[in-house]
């Protein structure tokens, strides 16, 4: 994952390391959530997990683009990251609208 190796590239500040952490976090997450959503046990119980791996790639974007504004991390290294997110957040909602409206019918 290009997080994690960013989060290991990342300059040994307090700053930098904090953000990585949060960073980390919330990126491993996401996929953790998707996981759990595609083995939930109920429609309900899926589009919770969706949602929350919706809220941990917007989180995830967040950092991102909070490493770009601090400068912590060269901008080459960023791009494709926060390109990836965006997308991820995109899909997720639209997952987790479409989810909700078929669960109301």
């Amino acid at each position: 994952m290009r997080a994690i190796s960013l989060v290991d590239s990342l300059p040994r500040r307090k700053s930098a390391t904090v953000i990585g952490n949060q960073l980390l976090r919330a990126a491993t997450s996401v996929g953790a959530n998707d996981r759990a959503a595609l083995r939930g046990r109920s429609r309900a119980e899926f589009i919770s997990k969706l949602n929350i791996a919706l809220e941990e790639a917007d989180e995830s974007l967040y950092w991102l683009e909070l490493l770009s504004e601090a400068r912590l991390a060269p901008v080459t290294q960023l791009h494709g990251l926060l390109d990836e997110a965006n997308q991820l957040v995109a899909i997720l909602a639209a997952s987790a609208k479409t989810a909700r409206q078929n669960n109301i019918k």
